[in-house]
This record gives C-alpha cells, structure tokens and sequence, in this order.
C-alpha cells in the first residue's frame, strides 16, 4: 500500500476521502469541455484525445487515492504525463505550426526533463518532476499572449492556478502536523481547472481563423 499523502492514515478503499472524491473535478472537466466542443465546428482527434486523457487522469487518481496499489498509481503518473506532451505536440503542431521534426524534438525534451526530475521523489515532496510542465506552461502562455491568439491570457492564467496547486502539493506532508487532511485534494481541484483552461485555449485557436462564435464567451475570463 502506498501511503505518500497527509490525509492517510490507515489501509482501507475510503482512508483518503477528499482526495478520492475531488478527482470528480477531472471528469466535471472532461464533461464541460466535451460539452463546448459538441457545438464547435473545432472539433479534432487531437481535441477528443486531450478530453478522454483528463478523464482517464481523473479515474487513474481517483483509483490510487482509493487503492493505493502500484499499478494504480503507475496509472496516475502515466496519465498525466500523457496528457502533458500530447498537449505539447498538438500546441506546438496546430497553433505554433511548427514542423514535425520541431515539433518532436520539443516533446522529447519536455518528456525527458520530466522523467529527469521523477527521479528525485524526495524533492519538493515529488513536485519537482512538475518543474518542466510549469516552465512549458509559462512558455506557451507568453507565446499565446504575445501572439494575440484568442484568449491571450488564458494561457498565463492556467499557469498561475497550475503554480498554486504546485504549491499545495508540495506542502501536503508539511502541513500535517496543523491540517490533518492535508492539501493534497486542493491539488485536484486546481489541477483539473488547468487542465480546463488549456483545453479551452487549444479548441478556441484551433481549425477555422474565423473562430466559433458558440465558444466566444468562454474566452472573455482572459481577454483583452
């Protein structure tokens, strides 16, 4: 049994309650998002692997906060990570318009950073492996903004909520002594908002220049 979190403190499907139920926010997410892209002409391949990949992070979570077994939470990192240079290859191909060769090659430093800083668990109490998303995210967001892409912000916001759920798992363990849930569920709340956002900002600029006036509105929380 894994027991990495604050809020366990025993065996048992139910010894992690909030962070097990908040992974709903993942499937909320993934729902919202599907439920937009229905009534975009935007809709892709790219988009509706990106939509089940945040389910499948919200199941993969959801099942090692409730089982706590290896494979569990090899599901976990493996979603996740799946999600992450998934979103860098169809960024970088479908809005940056980089070439494939390019392309790939910014995926293939992404994933080795990330696995880079998977090997140093004890650091930042597992946060550092986040490190290279979190740059890629600022990165993207400044390209998004500075390119006045529709919802220039939208970017640059998801990496500051991204950066305060950082901040909320990387304190989980310290905070136990004080807050005996922890922080980590706060970290699922956040998390699949990013997730939200960034999905939100790929459909908006995807497909036709002319844009999809049934998403417009979503835009406006980081507009101009």
């Amino acid at each position: 049994m894994a027991d990495l979190y604050c809020e366990r403190l025993g065996p048992g499907l139910w010894a992690e309650p909030l962070n097990a139920v908040t992974n709903l926010a993942f499937l909320v997410a993934a729902w919202v998002c599907l439920s937009i892209v229905r009534r975009s002409p935007n809709r892709s391949g790219e988009v509706t692997i990106l939509i089940a990949l945040i389910a499948v992070i919200g199941i993969g979570s959801g099942l090692f906060h409730t089982l706590a077994t290896t494979w569990a939470r090899v599901l976990d990192v493996v979603s996740i990570l799946l999600f992450q240079t998934w979103y860098i290859w169809v960024y970088a191909r479908s809005i940056i318009l980089m070439n494939w060769r390019w392309s790939a090659l910014l995926t293939t430093g992404f994933l080795v950073a990330t696995l880079i800083g998977r090997q140093f668990p004890a650091v930042l109490n597992g946060s550092l492996a986040y490190a290279p998303a979190l740059f890629a995210l600022v990165s993207l967001g400044i390209y998004h903004y500075w390119t006045k892409k529709r919802g220039p912000r939208m970017l640059l916001l998801a990496s500051g909520v991204f950066l305060l759920a950082l901040t909320f798992r990387t304190i989980d363990q310290a905070v136990c002594p004080y807050l005996w849930i922890g922080t980590h569920f706060l970290w699922h709340l956040l998390d699949a908002a990013v997730l939200f956002l960034v999905t939100l900002a790929f459909v908006l600029n995807r497909g036709s220049p002319s844009g999809d006036s049934l998403i417009d509105n979503h835009a406006d929380v980081a507009h101009d």
